[in-house]
């Protein structure tokens, strides 16, 4: 008899300890009575009466998720590997655990299919230029669509764009056109400013002849300078007219 008492006693205990539940800060329970919602505890020490109550435990903590590779193709037809990676928590344990079964596999694959989704309606420069155009708009749609589980998604980040080394060599290649391209303007664009102010000079020493002088001979004291170079050079006719009319005189 008094074995029986005593694993009568030992029961008891056991079934009073196991009614003791303690949760952390970032810890929620939600109970259900015999299996109906009844409410979401925590965090601290909380009672959950067996056999009649259970607990189903989530955290409140941001979840950081690694989106796997996706093959996306953009809308310039290139075909690319994108990754990224997801944050969000949970805002709302009861919908969280009665709105969807599993909301972490859920949230997982919306992101991979609105990935895919996003960028596919993207060209390649605008995948590796607007990088956080993209993010905002990935954020925006995944937030909208697990609202109703209870989770908020609070940034999403593109980590690699990967593309084909075909590719790679042809942008290569576009990139330095584009840099010839813009040399060449460039260089244009000095030559005709050039040509103008060659024109204004030409201008004023058409009307001052005495300028076209001193600019010669500021031209032949330069070429002087270099004493290793023997130059033939002309004379110019103002000088012959300038003789002429001191002969005249």
């Amino acid at each position: 008899m008094d074995i029986i008492f005593s694993a009568i006693g030992i029961i008891f205990l056991v079934f009073i300890v196991s009614m003791f539940r303690i949760l952390y800060e970032y810890e929620r329970g939600v109970i259900f009575t015999l299996g109906r919602f009844w409410k979401v505890k925590g965090p601290g020490l909380i009672i959950v009466v067996p056999f009649i109550q259970k607990m189903e435990k989530l955290q409140l903590r941001i979840i950081v998720m690694d989106v796997p590779s996706q093959d996306v193709i953009s809308r310039d037809n290139v075909s690319v590997r994108v990754n990224a990676v997801v944050y969000f928590r949970v805002v709302d344990p009861e919908r969280a655990k009665i709105q969807v079964e599993d909301y972490y596999e859920a949230t997982s694959q919306l992101a991979q299919t609105t990935l895919r989704s996003v960028l596919g309606q993207h060209e390649l420069d605008e995948m590796l230029s607007e990088r956080e155009k993209l993010n905002a708009d990935i954020q925006q749609i995944l937030d909208e669509h697990t609202d109703a589980w209870g989770i908020k998604v609070s940034n999403v980040e593109i980590k690699h764009v990967d593309i084909d080394e075909s590719m790679i060599r042809a942008i290569a290649r576009q990139a330095e056109a584009e840099r010839e391209r813009r040399a060449k303007v460039i260089h244009a664009q000095g030559e005709l400013q050039a040509s103008e102010k060659l024109k204004q000079a030409a201008g004023i020493m058409a009307q001052e002849p005495q300028t076209m002088q001193l600019r010669y001979l500021q031209t032949l004291s330069s070429i002087g300078e270099n004493k290793n170079s023997v130059i033939a050079f002309p004379i110019p006719l103002e000088f012959f007219t300038a003789f002429k009319k001191l002969i005249g005189k």
